[in-house]
């Protein structure tokens, strides 16, 4: 038989151990170049610029 719970876990107690999986903010920046905001450490996704270089071709949108 698998071990099974003496005692029910109160909701508390629950609660207070997934206190700490709640999600956060999520953290933008500016690019320097087209002023749009997006992930720090990515390629932006409206002008394909990364650290000052044209890293990905981004269609226009008409």
């Amino acid at each position: 038989m698998p071990p099974l719970p003496k005692k029910k876990t109160a909701k508390a107690r629950r609660n207070r151990r997934r206190s700490h999986l709640a999600l956060g903010k999520i953290h933008l920046v500016e690019c320097p170049r087209c002023h749009h905001k997006h992930l720090p450490h990515h390629v932006c996704p409206n002008c394909g610029y990364y650290a000052g270089r044209k890293v990905v071709e981004v269609e226009e949108e008409e």
